[in-house]
């Protein structure tokens, strides 16, 4: 069996060569022929120097790949062409693996039962979550990169996230690769390449294990613990969901906007004033900017696909 781990990155050589070195040290057996692809999204620092060195401590373990074009979509799919396993691990450039990550997060993916499997992505280990934060929500694990479903293995009903999930590399080929509509790009927040890789999955009936033994540890910047970054990221959020599924076709609108979430708007707006304590008082500011991005994008696609009427009708 061969596996190829897919590492995504930007900008970051900094702290690149910590993730590479976690990702150096993996305990995995010898059974196993696996490689590991760094793909540069065209850096302008010195990723590809970071990277090249790694290539020259461990020949035939590490290669540099190189995808111009801006977009974690696109190095991702670009890493899966390059890639040369039949599994497919994926993890991002700005974590530490524990030894035995990749050997227990692929142990069930080398017959056909499982078509990917998840495990648990937990903050680094000095981190302290703030008053006001409730970390074990799930409006904190999504910003910051988290994902624990608990110390019990099974099948996972929903998708894994990018920074710790693996897939057979058939998948690919038979369900195609990443939206790159989505995902994050030099100026543009929109995610859930993917969840929605994984949601696309589960919907053709795919099954994923979740594997809690295969966790790997999320740095969280400072930028990322304050209020302003997690309220944009659950706005971007829930615009990216509604490009991602659309509006629902059996919801009554008014402006393109379901009226239900104009009532969701009203009772979060009311629970966010009205709560006392602070980490509940921000959990329900939160939904209130996801609610608001879900009426932003709903209108904003309403109002794009009138336009497209006027005009078709214009030209007729």
């Amino acid at each position: 069996m061969r596996i190829s781990v897919i590492i995504c990155t930007y900008n970051r050589c900094q702290t690149l060569p910590k993730a590479l070195e976690s990702v150096a040290a993996l305990k995995v057996s010898e059974l196993i022929e696996w490689e590991v692809l760094v793909v540069d999204n065209n850096s302008s620092d010195r990723t590809r120097e970071v990277v090249e060195d790694f290539c020259y401590r461990y020949p035939g373990r590490f290669r540099y790949v190189l995808q111009p074009l801006q977009g974690k979509s696109y190095a991702l799919n670009e890493g899966i062409r390059e890639a040369r396993g039949d599994v497919l691990a994926f993890t991002d450039d700005d974590v530490i693996v524990e030894p035995v990550w990749l050997q227990n997060l692929t142990a069930a993916l080398h017959d056909g039962k499982w078509a990917g499997a998840g495990g648990r992505v937990l903050p680094e280990r000095m981190f302290l979550s703030p008053r006001w934060l409730a970390v074990d929500s799930r409006h904190a694990s999504g910003p910051l990169g988290l994902f624990d479903r608990g110390p019990e293995a099974g099948r996972l009903a929903e998708s894994p996230i990018g920074n710790n999930m693996a897939f057979r590399k058939e998948v690919f080929d038979k369900h195609g690769g990443f939206r790159t509509d989505l995902g994050p790009r030099p100026g543009n927040e929109i995610r859930n390449e993917d969840t929605e890789f994984g949601s696309r999955l589960l919907g053709a009936g795919e099954r994923f294990r979740y594997e809690p033994s295969a966790i790997v540890y999320h740095a969280i910047p400072e930028n990322r613990v304050k209020k302003e970054y997690f309220l944009n990221w659950w706005f971007d959020k829930a615009r990216t969901e509604i490009r991602q599924d659309g509006i629902p076709p059996d919801a009554v609108c008014f402006a393109g906007v379901p009226l239900y979430l104009l009532s969701r708007l009203i009772a979060w707006t009311w629970r966010w004033v009205s709560a006392i304590a602070p980490d509940t008082r921000f959990e329900s500011k939160l939904k209130l900017w996801q609610v608001t991005g879900y009426i932003v994008e709903c209108y904003q696609l309403s109002s794009s696909a009138r336009t497209v009427k006027r005009n078709c009708t214009a030209r007729n």
